[in-house]
C-alpha cells in the first residue's frame, strides 16, 4: 500500500508538492471547503477531504504519514492547527508553510533560522503565533519568501498589463520557484527532524523592479512605468511589503536536507516559465 500524504489547503504550493509526492510514490489526500472543489480534486485522482467534517479530518489524518500545512494564520494562529488537533500527529512528517515575514525589517541584511524575529505586519505577527503552535508539537517550519511559477509570475503579469513597475532605492527581496519549494519539502521528508526549522529561496536577493526590468528584456513586452514604492496610488498592503527589506539564507536547508534549488536565480526561474510560455 503507498504511504498518504494530506494536504492541508490544496492552493498554489499544495498542488506542486501533491504532484511531487505523487511521483515520489504518495497517494494523495486534500482538503477543500466546497463540494465543487473537492470534485475537482476527486477528478485528479485526490482524495477530498471537507475540513468542517471533524470524523473524516481525522480519519484521513489517521491514514496519512505526512501532512503539509498552508492555510494563513488568524488571529487566534493556525486554523488547521485548531481543527486538526495534535494527539494523532505523533509519529507523523508535518510540514508548516510560514513567510520570511517573521524577521521584519533588516535594512538590507542577512536573516538566518535563529535571527530573532521581529515581523512589521499582522500578518507576520500571526505567523509567529501559528510557528510557535506547531513547533510545540515537532513539526517543520518552512519560511518562504516571494513565490512564483507557473501562473504566477512576472511575466505574465507584463502579458496581461497588471504589471506594476515600483522602486525603492536599495530595496531587495529574495524570491522561490514554486517548483524548488516542493523539492525541498520532498527533502525534508527523506530527513525529517522535528521542529526544524528551514528558510527557503534562492540563492540571489534582488531588487522588484531589477527582476521586472529582466523579465521585460527576456520577452521583448513593453515596461510600465516607474513608481515610487510610497505613491498614494498603492494599496496599503504593496507599500506594507516594501517596508520590509532583507536578504535571506538558505544555508540551513542546503546542509541539512542536501538541497539545492533548481533555479539559482530569477533569471533561471524566468526563462524557464517564458520556454513553456512560447510554447504553449
Amino acid at each position: 500500500m503507498k504511504p498518504r500524504a494530506l494536504v492541508f489547503g490544496y492552493g498554489f504550493i499544495g498542488a506542486v508538492f501533491a504532484d511531487a509526492a505523487r511521483a515520489a510514490g504518495y497517494d494523495i489526500a486534500a482538503t477543500a471547503r466546497t463540494p465543487e472543489k473537492r470534485g475537482e480534486l476527486s477528478a485528479q485522482g485526490i482524495a477530498p477531504i471537507d475540513p468542517a467534517d471533524p470524523d473524516g479530518l481525522a480519519e484521513a489524518v489517521s491514514k496519512s504519514v505526512a501532512l503539509l500545512i498552508t492555510p494563513a494564520p488568524d488571529e487566534n494562529g493556525c486554523p488547521a492547527f485548531a481543527a486538526l488537533g495534535v494527539s494523532d500527529l505523533a509519529g507523523k512528517w508535518v510540514g508548516y508553510l510560514s513567510t520570511t515575514g517573521v524577521y521584519g525589517n533588516r535594512g538590507g541584511g542577512w536573516v538566518f533560522e535563529d535571527s530573532a524575529l521581529a515581523p512589521t505586519s499582522t500578518e507576520g505577527r500571526r505567523r509567529v503565533v501559528a510557528e510557535t503552535q506547531w513547533l510545540g508539537v515537532g513539526a517543520h517550519i518552512f519560511r518562504l519568501p516571494g513565490l512564483y511559477g507557473s501562473g504566477r509570475n512576472v511575466i505574465e503579469r507584463l502579458q496581461d498589463g497588471t504589471a506594476r513597475r515600483i522602486h525603492k532605492p536599495n530595496h531587495v527581496f529574495s524570491r522561490l520557484h514554486h517548483d524548488d519549494c516542493a523539492t525541498a519539502l520532498m527533502a525534508s521528508l527523506d530527513r525529517p527532524r522535528a521542529s526544524g526549522i528551514y528558510n527557503l529561496c534562492d540563492d540571489e536577493p534582488a531588487p522588484a523592479d531589477t527582476v521586472l526590468e529582466y523579465a521585460a528584456t527576456l520577452t521583448g513586452l513593453p515596461l510600465p512605468p516607474v513608481i515610487a514604492w510610497d505613491d498614494p496610488s498603492l494599496n496599503g498592503k504593496m507599500r506594507r511589503f516594501y517596508n520590509d527589506n532583507k536578504r535571506v539564507s538558505n544555508a540551513r536547508a542546503k546542509a541539512e536536507l542536501g538541497w539545492r534549488p533548481r533555479y539559482l536565480t530569477y533569471r533561471e526561474g524566468l526563462a524557464d516559465i517564458w520556454s513553456h510560455l512560447k510554447a504553449d
